[in-house]
């Protein structure tokens, strides 16, 4: 291959990575295999002289969806030029001093106010457009809405959902193939959003690290700038000031805090602190000369594939998990690291004894960056580890995940009966995985429904190691108060595949609480449901679309009490559906307003129908579709205040 043909596949294969990362929140190759492929495409271009048309060198980021209304920047942003090596910050700050400070992996956003009030929120888009995102970013827990400044002031700032914020949400996901990558791609889905909801279910943070105008001030260092971003009520990325001397020991700073760090970084950013000089230095057609970016040297270890690990869940997916030989990485051990899914299995041509490379992703997660031999000779297996039962290869979000087929996968019977019993679903006391286990393999338990004949084996549980007559009554007496619990919960307890309890929640109300309306509502219906995506929708109809599944939750039907899911505000706005749109005043976003509606039992949708009751809108002389739709229906408009003292006080 010639290095133009090299250099034209480099395009390609970069330009599909980049459109899967900027524009549809997916990645196809880790960060450090992407850095890798810039760099050897970077090289061609030095080598031949040559750059291409729409080379990922001179590009920057990727075009805006179509979803969301688009705006220019009033100035450009730019990407930074990177470096691996600390001799070159050096270089790069010479004898002058800078700031250095986190490189944060999430979503650019830019933020106008005006008038001490939050204008509007833009995303960096492909660096000279991006998407208008106000309303989502409004649900951001810690961006002040308001700012004593009251001139017209320009920040730019990272988008972020802390791991410890997203682990817990992907910990509420039951199914493994549903469950988020990593924080980046969670926080670009849900700053995103068409639904701003969905947007405050995420606790998406705003870190500011750049002012970009500020009316009516001037300021003579970056540093000042961020106290005074500081001052005004924004988080600022942290950062130390440096000299050439002292950059060496800064970073060991960083590299050595990041692995506690709560935010994803991706790397460190060093600016020149006299603003003045940064900007006399220009810009390249790429890059600003003022700041450059410093990626993490991942420590990387050759070591040997011993075998992958293929372990069943309660809904059949059968992971894979490398084993390898320890190896010292960033001050641990490791010998174990998820390949995720059989697509990469067979990306990388594993093989048992093949000698791979390891590191940690941003120093924290390890994973198999390549593998040295690729021997290909690895066998997908065709029987389920747990029971023997055929597997089977199935797409789903475009990887390719391998599950279990038996029905009667006893790895698949404890996991969802003990997700059944646990105290969110059924919650039943007393009922814990182990005695599951036991009660599955005595053959007392094959259906749900049978947990409430459990009686008839009274008896044999009584003389089973660990019970007696006293913690059997009770373990019963348990099973019999779970009879009477709610719809939702009841949803909740059947593990489909990605719906949490919320999710089942908004799924009930939406159906009134009707079981038989619920289970046959179609999947595009569902996705009108506010916080029901796509995804969800047909896992959700596809579960009930089983007859002899749907016959099987009517007879665990029989056996309950179903009652009204009830709070302390009670049921009063029962039956009053609302839609709320613009600005609001008594409460800090939509999602409180929403909160304290459903709470009085009332149901808030996102679009005007037949079927609403009244729009809250403070500016009901607006000529908005929503106004509009709401007149033609002859539905009362009211402002926050009204809505308020009419029937939430």
């Amino acid at each position: 291959m010639t290095d133009k043909e090299r250099m034209l596949e480099l395009h390609r294969i970069l330009k599909e990575a980049g459109r899967a990362y900027y524009a549809e929140d997916r990645e196809l190759m880790s960060n450090l295999e992407y850095d890798r492929l810039y760099d050897e495409l970077a090289e061609l271009e030095r080598k031949t002289g040559i750059v291409m048309a729409g080379s990922p060198t001179q590009t920057v980021g990727y075009s805006a969806v179509e979803e969301l209304p688009k705006e220019a920047h009033e100035r450009p942003m730019l990407s930074l030029s990177k470096t691996k090596e600390v001799s070159q910050l050096q270089s790069f700050l010479v004898d002058r001093e800078g700031l250095l400070s986190w490189k944060l992996d999430g979503l650019t956003i830019v933020l106008t106010y005006d008038n001490g009030q939050l204008l509007k929120a833009v995303t960096r888009g492909n660096g000279e457009i991006g998407e208008v995102i106000t309303d989502n970013a409004r649900t951001f827990i810690n961006l002040p809405m308001r700012i004593p400044y009251g001139e017209r002031l320009i920040l730019r700032g990272e988008a972020v959902i802390t791991y410890s914020d997203f682990q817990a949400i992907n910990d509420s996901i039951a199914e493994e193939s549903l469950k988020y990558k990593n924080p980046r791609n969670l926080c670009s889905g849900a700053v995103r959003q068409l639904n701003s909801a969905v947007t405050a279910q995420r606790r998406v943070r705003l870190i500011a690290f750049t002012l970009v105008q500020c009316d009516g001030r001037k300021f003579a260092t970056r540093e000042e700038q961020m106290e005074f971003l500081a001052s005004q009520g924004f988080e600022t990325v942290e950062y130390r000031k440096v000299t050439g001397e002292t950059i060496p020991e800064t970073v060991r700073y960083f590299s050595q805090k990041i692995e506690d760090f709560d935010v994803p970084s991706d790397g460190l950013v060093l600016c020149y602190d006299d603003i003045a000089y940064g900007e006399s230095l220009g810009r390249t057609s790429k890059f600003p000369r003022d700041s450059m970016a410093f990626k993490w040297t991942d420590e990387e270890r050759d070591t040997t594939l011993l075998e992958i690990e293929w372990s069943a869940s309660r809904t059949g997916l059968i992971n894979p998990v490398a084993v390898f030989e320890p190896v010292e990485l960033e001050g641990t051990t490791v010998s174990r690291a998820s390949v995720h899914n059989g697509s990469i299995v067979r990306e990388l041509k594993l093989g048992i004894g093949d000698t791979v490379r390891v590191y940690k992703a941003n120093m924290i997660i390890p994973q198999i960056s390549e593998n040295l031999t690729c021997s290909d000779t690895l066998e997908i297996p065709e029987k389920c580890p747990v029971c023997g039962g055929q597997t089977k290869i199935m797409s789903v979000r475009e990887g390719q995940f391998l599950y279990c087929t038996n029905p009667e996968c006893p790895a698949k019977k404890i996991k969802s009966f003990t997700l059944f019993v646990s105290r969110d679903a059924m919650n039943i006391d007393g009922m814990s995985e182990a005695t599951l286990e036991k009660f599955i393999a005595a053959g007392f338990l094959h259906k749900f429904r049978d947990l409430y004949h459990l009686d008839r084996y009274r008896d044999e549980i009584i003389s089973m190691e660990g019970f007696g007559q006293k913690s059997c009554d009770n373990l019963l007496q348990a099973v019999e108060n779970s009879r009477r619990t709610t719809l939702e919960k009841l949803i909740y307890a059947l593990g489909i595949a990605g719906i949490g309890l919320a999710t089942a929640k908004l799924i009930c109300r939406h159906f009134d609480n009707d079981f038989e309306a619920l289970s046959h509502g179609s999947a595009e219906e569902l996705q009108l449901i506010d916080g029901v995506g796509e995804v969800l929708a047909w896992s959700f109809a596809g579960y009930f679309e089983d007859e002899a599944r749907l016959g099987d939750v009517r007879e665990l039907l029989s056996e309950l009490s179903l009652q009204e899911e009830t709070s302390a505000e009670g049921d009063r706005l029962k039956g009053l559906t609302v839609v709320i749109t613009g600005d609001l005043f008594l409460y800090e976003n939509r999602g409180q307003l929403k909160a304290a509606i459903e709470a009085a039992g009332g149901k808030v949708t996102g679009s005007v129908s037949a079927k609403t009751s009244v729009l809250v809108n403070n500016n009901p002389a607006s000529t908005s579709n929503k106004n509009k739709k709401a007149g033609e229906l002859g539905i009362p408009i009211m402002t926050e205040e009204e809505f308020v003292q009419k029937y939430l006080q």
